[in-house]
């Protein structure tokens, strides 16, 4: 008996047809609309299953990339139907990042027709309102390795978990700083209670005392509501402020005042509010420089480095390399219902051999890709997406942090097309600073 409702976009003409042809025989309804600008109203009527989504249309929309605008918007307003991304070659990076976006899977045009059908059938197979998924238990995403900057990490872990004391983790971007804090707070006596990330580099001047402190309905323009802040929010449990050195330093004052009293003052209102926190700050930024050249105040430094962690970069810890790309394997084969169990020898000779400028998260988002293009139980080499220049293989012995950061920022924008919510996204930061550094650097 055929099951499932299919509704397909595509502006072409000839395609919509041969789909209709092809996939009435397998499956219970086929719909078909040529522009996504009906979508929501056939949605509201139709109640698909699966969507089979075209990426570009005529109108652009979203820089061009509809494909991902509609994916999240599909996913955001009807979280139970299964996206499948149709693609050309030339949009695979795009239909990609659908996948990280929500999308069950891609078919690239030109399609096999017994391929198509099985997508578009597991897509059916998989939905929420067709299965029902067992819950299974959180693994903990800190790796530690054998090295010993990290075992001495652990150490230091193990032993002030337990306790309320202040921790700075710093290190370069992309070690882990966020999920040694989560580390943190999962063995500590507050686990049961929030921990409230906040992307200090990405909260405006104008909003940071809202967003932090709170503010009261009416406290000024658009405030039509009391808004708790981030410290009301955390109350119990642990505040984990992310690139806490970007913070400018005439609101640096507003945050040590808030932690030596323990109260916080909604914008708009006289009454304190006390509060309960374990507080854990992040950084990529030299402190210590930043205090001597009076770019951050020293006593709030203070404040917060009672237990320094600094988290090696990945090129420091090379035997992790291997390890945390089978993880990173297993993980991201079971999201995207992929067969792949394996990396090929020559695929990790080149893992080893690469230089992790973007280090754990670069190599995490490699891997993931790689997966997504995978076919077979094989990860092969011509999976990786990595740049094989002499530059992106190696480091000159006087190449600063900073040259290779803005390396990896170039090479991440070429490899995106300029696309910078694209390029955020895989560099793992917020668009703010990706913005501050695109300036920094004069790109």
């Amino acid at each position: 008996m055929k099951k499932g409702k299919i509704l397909v976009v595509d502006d072409n003409q000839g395609i919509r047809k041969a789909l209709k042809l092809l996939l009435t025989p397998y499956f219970a309804e086929v719909e078909i609309i040529a522009s996504p600008n009906t979508l929501v109203n056939t949605m509201e009527s139709f109640r698909p299953d699966v969507v089979l989504l075209d990426m570009n249309f005529n109108t652009d929309i979203n820089t061009g990339n509809e494909g991902l605008y509609w994916t999240s918007q599909l996913k955001k307003m009807y979280p139970d139907v299964q996206v499948v991304l149709f693609t050309a070659y030339a949009d695979i990076a795009l239909a990609v990042e659908g996948m990280k976006r929500g999308a069950f899977d891609f078919i690239v045009k030109p399609w096999d027709n017994e391929k198509l059908i099985s997508t578009l059938k597991s897509a059916y197979e998989a939905s929420p309102k067709t299965v029902k998924k067992e819950e299974k238990p959180v693994a903990s995403d800190m790796y530690w390795g054998d090295s010993q900057p990290m075992m001495d990490i652990r150490r230091s872990v193990e032993k002030i978990a337990p306790t309320d004391v202040t921790v700075l983790i710093t290190g370069e971007n992309g070690t882990g700083k966020d999920v040694l804090a989560r580390e943190i707070h999962s063995m500590s006596s507050r686990k049961h209670c929030p921990m409230v990330c906040v992307d200090a580099g990405a909260i405006t001047e104008t909003l940071f005392e809202s967003e932090l402190f709170g503010h009261v309905k009416g406290a000024f323009t658009d405030a039509h509501a009391d808004h708790v802040g981030k410290f009301e929010q955390a109350n119990g449990g642990t505040l984990f402020l992310d690139e806490i050195g970007n913070i400018p330093l005439h609101l640096q004052a507003k945050l040590l005042r808030v932690l030596q009293n323990r109260v916080v003052t909604r914008v708009g209102s006289e009454k304190q509010i006390p509060i309960d926190i374990r507080l854990i700050c992040a950084t990529n930024m030299d402190l210590q420089k930043m205090v001597s050249e009076g770019r951050f105040r020293e006593d709030l430094y203070y404040r917060i480095n009672t237990v320094r962690m600094h988290l090696p970069a990945l090129r420091e810890r090379p035997g992790d390399v291997i390890p945390l790309a089978h993880r990173f394997l297993v993980r991201y084969a079971t999201k995207y219902r992929r067969s792949v169990e394996t990396i090929a020898a020559d695929a990790e000779q080149r893992l080893v051999s690469h230089v992790w400028s973007g280090n754990i998260r670069e190599l995490q988002n490699v891997v993931e890709k790689a997966v997504i293009l995978s076919e077979g139980r094989t990860l092969r080499l011509d999976d990786l997406s990595l740049d094989t220049s002499s530059k992106a293989t190696s480091v000159a012995a006087t190449q600063t942090l900073e040259e290779a950061e803005e390396q990896t920022i170039r090479n991440t924008m070429a490899r995106c097309g300029g696309n910078l919510s694209l390029v955020a996204k895989e560099l793992g930061i917020s668009r703010p600073t990706l913005y501050s550094k695109l300036k920094k650097y004069d790109i």
